[in-house]
């Protein structure tokens, strides 16, 4: 079915706008639109047009200004290609799957997506299903259909005065510990970006993953799913759990490991667990489901009529802005920019993430201030979408895919992270230069890299140290006393893991004093506890560029 609407402002100036044609692709109900049915100031087509084959979609496409999807259209880059009008797409909601970014991105399509629609409707349903677990409330109601009356079986527990870890404190995770709050119950949180201060002011308690498992009864994930948070549970974190502690993930499928939670229950280290997700879906049929003490939804989190009609107005209000104002609230891609400032920048677009990846991986501490130094030629141009894509280089440590060069920005500032900008036309020894400097509240790291012709991106400067280093490949950082036989100790230990060293550069402040060692090494090194663990080594990172 195809419906059109068009709103006319009856001024002069609006009816001489050009008509902005935008496509509704999916099922969206008129309630999440109303921004753009009621809309006065700009001539707008709305056209529905859902169950759309992709052959039927690229024919069409190439008449809409904007194109409105949830989830069932796939925007591909065949269907982007063919959309030479296109200038934004809409995803009313979180995930953007369906939708190829990179296609868009080079067409200088924005997309825009609604992150905050469905906080509250995820958080409800984590409490739910919290409460769920605590009183066997599934069980008991299946008992009673059975025609059973089995009150002294479903014996629950209180919420109040219990502990309840969140695992991931962004937007949902502060919803849920909220709520817990409101049961009276103490919380403890972990995430990245979580400090001391932060905490104090959200009235938690914080700690690591493993202090969080230590002391929680309940335990519930709002963490991405990332190669960091893959497996995050898993039978070490398991052992150190308490007896009879309660599990609840209504996040990501793949942060349990299932097999480890299986294991967990049928030993009695874990009570119960609730799950709205788990790694493979649909999950009919996953033997966890058979253990009575597991209580499921099919992926549920975001499924409340509040929820999807709220991330529709959102990106409803987004298109408005776009085409009123020029900016959107929620983009999930680069904007097209000018060409002129691309060219001159772009070549050290690689650099700057290279950089930004390597300096966090310096800390684990939460990041607190971000200073981005340009010397040179660089500081005659605008620069934020550099900064922006270094900044990305930082953040993906612990957001993954959920950061890009243009949400960088907005989610630093989200996680209370400053970013400062620094420019010097002066170069000392480099006819162009970037420095990105990380501030916790404990520490302070900075690499130094730039491009040198003939050779490419290298890094010049780690801390108060000057190398010279070929940003890419596996990389191991160590940090290590001054001394005679440190080179060949670490040699001898990687031989005896059987790890090929490449090349190899090293940089101390004085002799005898404080040293590092960056290796180039052929493979990606997993465990570096049998390095750490030697007399004269302080520490060592292992770094993927």
């Amino acid at each position: 079915m195809t419906t059109t609407t068009e709103n006319v402002n009856t001024t002069e100036e609006t009816t001489m706008t050009k008509t902005i044609n935008i496509l509704i692709s999916d099922p969206l109900s008129e309630d999440g639109i109303y921004p753009l049915l009621e809309e006065k100031d700009l001539q707008l087509n709305i056209v529905s047009n859902t169950g759309l084959s992709p052959e039927e979609l690229k024919a069409i496409i190439n008449d809409f200004d904007v194109l409105l999807v949830r989830s069932q259209t796939k925007v591909t880059r065949e269907i982007i290609e063919a959309a030479t009008n296109l200038k934004l797409i809409g995803r009313a909601g979180v995930g953007v799957d369906n939708i190829d970014l990179d296609a868009a991105t080079e067409k200088g399509i924005i997309v825009v997506n609604a992150p905050d629609g469905n906080t509250n409707s995820a958080a409800e349903h984590t409490t739910a299903m919290i409460m769920a677990l605590a009183r066997h409330i599934p069980h008991a109601h299946m008992s009673l259909q059975e025609g059973r009356w089995d009150r002294k079986k479903f014996v629950g527990v209180e919420l109040k005065n219990k502990t309840i870890g969140v695992l991931g404190f962004g937007r949902i995770g502060q919803e849920v510990a909220h709520r817990a709050k409101g049961n009276r119950m103490n919380v403890i949180a972990y995430d990245p970006f979580l400090t001391a201060e932060k905490a104090e002011k959200a009235g938690v308690a914080y700690g690591s993953v493993e202090d969080v498992a230590k002391v929680a009864d309940f335990i519930t994930m709002h963490t991405p799913l990332l190669d960091s948070t893959h497996h995050m549970i898993n039978d070490d974190i398991f052992a150190i759990m308490k007896d009879g502690v309660r599990i609840v993930n209504c996040a990501r499928g793949g942060i349990i490991d299932e097999d480890a939670l299986f294991r967990a229950i049928e030993s009695g280290k874990v009570a119960g667990a609730a799950l709205d997700v788990m790694e493979e879906e649909p999950f009919v049929g996953n033997r966890l489901l058979d253990l009575p003490q597991i209580i499921a939804t099919p992926h549920l989190g975001a499924s409340t009529i509040e929820a999807q009609e709220s991330v529709a107005v959102d990106v409803s209000n987004d298109i408005l802005s776009y085409f009123k104002h020029g900016t959107v609230l929620n983009p999930v891609n680069m904007a097209s920019v000018s060409k002129d400032i691309i060219a001159k920048i772009e070549p050290f677009f690689d650099l700057g993430a290279k950089l930004g990846t390597f300096v966090s991986r310096l800390t684990d501490s939460a990041i607190n201030e971000i200073n981005i130094y340009y010397s040179g030629d660089l500081a005659n141009f605008d620069v934020r979408p550099l900064t922006n894509n270094t900044v990305k280089g930082i953040l993906t440590r612990n957001l993954g895919n959920n950061v890009n060069n243009v949400n960088a920005r907005y989610l630093a500032e989200r996680n209370d992270i400053k970013i400062n900008e620094h420019k010097s036309t002066r170069a000392k020894a480099f006819l162009n230069s970037i420095t990105v400097e990380l501030v916790t509240s404990t520490e302070t790291h900075k690499v130094k890299g730039t491009l040198l012709a003939g050779l490419g991106a290298r890094i010049v400067q780690v801390d108060d140290y000057v190398i010279d280093v070929n940003p890419q490949g596996h990389i191991l950082f160590i940090r290590h006393m001054d001394k005679p036989g440190a080179i060949g100790l670490v040699g001898t230990l990687l031989a005896d893991q059987n790890i090929n060293i490449a090349t190899m550069q090293v940089g101390r402040a004085i002799e005898g004093g404080d040293a590092i060692m960056v290796l180039a090494v052929d493979h990606s090194v997993e465990n570096v506890d049998f390095l750490k663990q030697q007399k004269n080594i302080f520490d060592v990172k292992s770094i993927d560029l």
